[in-house]
């Protein structure tokens, strides 16, 4: 299993191998929101409204998120980023700030009940 230091690290790796260098910060940007854009055509023609031209080939969802990780951690790479600890510190604010919130919402669960079954 690939760990996210251990994909940090490879992505670093193969950009110095492959890629000469990271582009500019603003580069991998524009690039970060045109790879989110595959996605989100791609998942608008298979669980939306939209539908696939007949001659166009069907991108591969796994692929597409893996092309928008990829740029995400080339940008986290050349700013200094620490995936792994800035994932662990957001978890932990979004459990904080989210314990009760969602189990609050009668349109995620349809009544007000934690799961430890005290009323919320």
């Amino acid at each position: 299993m690939l760990t996210i230091e251990a994909y940090q690290r490879k992505i670093d790796e193969w950009v110095r191998t492959h890629g000469v260098r990271y582009f500019s910060e603003l580069t991998n940007t524009a690039i970060l929101m045109e790879e989110v854009g595959e996605v989100a055509r791609l998942m608008a023609r298979t669980y939306g409204d939209q539908s696939f031209k007949r001659t166009a080939a069907r991108p591969d969802l796994a692929d597409e998120l893996a092309d928008v990780l990829f740029v995400l951690v080339c940008i986290a790479n050349q700013t200094g980023i620490d995936l792994a600890a800035a994932v662990e510190r957001n978890l932990a604010k979004k459990t904080e700030r989210d314990a009760k919130r969602h189990w609050n919402n009668p349109k995620l669960t349809g009544l007000n009940q934690h799961p430890d079954g005290q009323e919320s």
